[in-house]
């Protein structure tokens, strides 16, 4: 079978939006590290050549059994990537926490997705690397098309990127996009994109910790907030536009339904923002069906991603009526495909041919 050729681009977990009103603080503890995040995530984007990533064509398949082939690399608060060898895969745990943390998310998102069937994120076996303590106190965990890279925060507002799970699956689920879909990252494209991420790291997240989808509480980044910030995570699947109302940070401003849909040309079209209304379906579906949220509803999330139908410029009504079709073809017309109706219709979204 002959594998494509995918285009990578740089992810960030931290939207531009909260950046940028961090950056304007009065306090520089908190703007000045802001500042170096967003030069730092410009230098990402435009300063490094992102050549096209060719699937594994030359790699040898290796089927889910095999296992993981992690790699976690310390970047020591510079930015030359990847850094120095922390801890490889099948190695005993070391003192940095960060490192290790990393390693077991890296796990984690490939043990999901081997359940789906899919070894790594190519299908391949691709190996998994990550680099932890990027630049000085840098606010943002980030995909860039070949690995995962995460900083330890400001301290004031941000802290460690590795201690949400979510956040690594997150970042990781990037990287499955890239090899399937390849979804184009500008506006419903883009918030596709990162609403895919989001339900993929709330999806390990909840493997992780064993729970149903009426126990999660269906938040991304919980934890990823100092004590001082009036918010509990940087988006809620659940309640979006109610992640966070801080007088540094601002108000969360995601969309629930199609009704407030957010036009702007910032963040590639407000990829972080309306990412909120697919979130919001998939929150719908989930707790509508009950139990494990990674069997059936992620299910059918999965087969869509994966499934070779989806289009790198797909809107939210062609996701959407692609989850119906993927419903229909696993489940039948039983309570799957109803449900995914109703999540849909409730956002907003319409489903019709």
């Amino acid at each position: 079978m002959d594998i494509p050729s995918h285009n990578p681009v740089f992810c960030g977990i931290v939207p531009p939006h909260i950046l940028d009103r961090l950056a304007r603080a009065d306090d520089p503890a908190i703007s000045g590290p802001a500042r170096r995040t967003l030069q730092a995530d410009a230098a990402q984007r435009t300063g490094r050549r992102l050549t096209t990533v060719v699937g594994a064509a030359t790699r040898a398949v290796a089927s889910p059994a095999d296992g993981p082939r992690r790699t976690v690399y310390d970047a020591h608060n510079g930015t030359a990537l990847p850094g120095t060898r922390a801890r490889g895969e099948g190695e005993e745990a070391v003192k940095d926490s960060t490192v290790n943390r990393a390693y077991a998310g890296l796990g984690a998102t490939f043990e999901l997705l081997t359940a789906y069937g899919r070894s790594s994120i190519d299908g391949a076996g691709l190996p998994l690397d990550a680099s932890v303590h990027f630049d000085e106190k840098y606010g943002n965990a980030f995909w860039n098309g070949e690995q995962m890279v995460f900083g330890d925060g400001d301290g004031e507002i941000l802290v460690d990127f590795t201690v949400a799970v979510d956040v690594i699956a997150h970042e990781l689920a990037h990287g499955l996009t890239q090899y399937t879909a390849n979804l184009s990252y500008f506006g419903q494209p883009g918030a596709l994109n990162e609403s895919v991420s989001d339900v993929m790291g709330s999806l390990v997240k909840q493997r992780t910790l064993g729970q149903s989808a009426e126990e999660a509480d269906w938040l991304i980044g919980a934890g990823l907030l100092t004590p001082r910030v009036s918010g509990v995570a940087l988006r809620s699947m659940k309640a979006p536009g109610t992640a966070y109302d801080d007088d540094v940070l601002g108000k969360d401003p995601q969309p629930a339904t199609m009704d407030d849909y957010v036009r702007t040309g910032r963040d590639n079209g407000g990829v972080h923002i309306n990412s909120g209304i697919p979130n919001h379906a998939f929150y719908l579906l989930a707790t509508r069906l009950g139990g494990r949220a990674w069997e059936r509803a992620g299910q059918i999330w999965f087969d869509v991603l994966t499934g070779g139908d989806l289009q790198v410029d797909a809107d939210f009504a062609s996701f959407a009526r692609l989850t119906v079709s993927a419903a229909r073809a696993r489940y039948g017309e039983g309570q799957e495909y109803e449900t995914v109706l109703k999540a849909w219709s409730q956002v907003g979204v319409d489903t019709s041919d």
